[in-house]
């Protein structure tokens, strides 16, 4: 039995969907181990993280500036400050905010340029 939709961490994400979660700089790592296979298998990937790293910095970017683990393989960004549905040609679309959250806000903490959806809607928590 297969998978419809396959969740993963990351460290970053490009505005087109590229995926960077194995390898920090300067740190020791065994490598991508499965989630090349679980990002190569056709499945729905959808990434769960935190939307700004240490320091602030953007973790949503035009590039990916750590390696990429997989290429044009995220479908969907869930952070704890919005939701993006990524369109591999497009780019981002800003579909949920969360609770206190302004539009604004999402700018400046997102290192990529992205569509707001005339659907916007409050995150839903599960």
């Amino acid at each position: 039995t297969g998978y419809q939709r396959r969740v993963r961490g990351a460290l970053q994400v490009s505005q087109f969907g590229d995926l960077a979660n194995w390898v920090i700089p300067g740190k020791k790592v065994k490598g991508p181990g499965g989630a090349v296979d679980l990002t190569a298998s056709g499945s729905r990937v959808v990434v769960a993280m935190e939307h700004t790293a240490k320091g602030s910095a953007h973790k949503i970017l035009k590039t990916c500036d750590l390696p990429l683990t997989s290429r044009k393989c995220v479908n969907r960004i869930i952070t704890d400050l919005a939701v993006f549905d990524v369109d591999f040609d497009k780019g981002l679309k800003l579909i949920e905010l969360a609770s206190g959250v302004t539009v604004d806000e999402i700018r400046s903490k997102t290192g990529a340029p992205f569509e707001v959806s005339p659907t916007l809607i409050p995150m839903r928590y599960a």
